[in-house]
């Protein structure tokens, strides 16, 4: 849900540093990688370099080019800590400890974990919920987009590169355009099948616009700041709006109220922008940890809401 466009809004800010911070801009930092290049990444120092590097390593991509910022990201650490000024961040990013070939490690266990959850959550679904039930087919697809978004996080987390941004960017709009088309679905489409058809052709060609637009004309991050925030907001509202209007009719929505007013309470963690803590646990990572349960409860809504439409729809059907 909206949870997803608070990501979105970190991972913009941190773009948009990429080109250029404050400790990839000292001269320390860029002699010591243009002197660790020189001597480790080309003719007999290469081979050398592949020969020893682990499988997994070099399976996630991670090049000689990359050894040397790293380790010179970490020469420059220990300089600025030795002079007691503060710790800098490079490439638009606190200095992490990689673990094995995982650049952040934390908020990529923190991602496979929401995504497993998910997945726990996805598998109790269809099974407590017959197929019959007017909004399974709706729930279930939302489940997979959301699982695709997570596999795509832990992806960009373990390994940072052009690619992996770009899906985990547009995975994560993705998210929250079928997050809207899920509440229109259920406010409006069970009753105007023909509205929730329209809206999600919509829906489609706008993702498709965006994708397209950030793939081949220009990646803007300013622009797809403000697109997934002004669809993540009005996703949030109608969310609210309706579970407000029902609460007293469907008392199973006040799960959905905890899970929109959670994710909006917590959003306030991706404030806090402090170097990771033991060079593993930024604000990012907590934040993506603390997601989970909250697609736990927002599942849990889903099942009780199908369940209940399964009984009406059975209920109407008798008196036909």
């Amino acid at each position: 849900m909206a949870g997803r466009t608070v990501r979105l809004v970190l991972l913009v800010g941190a773009a948009a540093l990429a080109s250029g911070s404050q400790g990839d801009r000292e001269p320390v930092y860029r002699d010591c990688v243009l002197r660790c290049e020189e001597r480790n990444c080309s003719g007999v120092a290469l081979k050398h370099f592949r020969s020893r590097q682990p499988i997994y390593m070099s399976l996630a991509g991670w090049t000689c080019q990359d050894d040397c910022k790293y380790e010179c990201m970490w020469v420059t650490v220990g300089l600025y800590l030795q002079e007691g000024h503060k710790v800098p961040q490079f490439h638009g990013k606190w200095p992490f400890f990689r673990f094995l070939c995982f650049q952040e490690p934390a908020s990529a266990v923190a991602s496979f974990l929401n995504g497993l959850a998910s997945l726990v959550m996805l598998c109790r679904y269809r099974t407590s919920v017959p197929a019959s039930s007017p909004m399974y087919p709706t729930c279930v697809a939302f489940a997979w987009v959301s699982l695709n978004a997570w596999f795509w996080s832990t992806v960009f987390h373990t390994r940072d590169t052009d690619v992996t941004e770009k899906m985990d960017y547009f995975c994560a709009s993705t998210v929250i355009l079928h997050s809207v088309y899920l509440c229109c679905v259920r406010t409006v489409g069970l009753q105007r099948p023909a509205v929730a058809s329209a809206f999600r052709a919509l829906l489609l060609l706008m993702l498709t616009a965006h994708v397209s637009y950030l793939s081949f004309v220009r990646f803007d991050y300013g622009y797809n700041l403000a697109a997934n925030v002004a669809i993540g907001l009005v996703n949030a509202a109608w969310w609210l709006t309706w579970c407000l209007r029902n609460r007293q009719r469907l008392p199973h929505v006040h799960k959905c109220i905890v899970v929109v007013l959670l994710l909006q309470g917590l959003s306030l963690l991706e404030l806090l922008d402090f170097p990771p803590l033991f060079w593993v646990l930024d604000a990012h990572a907590i934040w993506h940890v603390s997601t989970i349960p909250v697609h736990v409860l927002f599942f849990s809504f889903l099942e009780d809401d199908s369940l209940y439409l399964l009984k009406e729809s059975e209920a109407k059907f008798k008196l036909d």
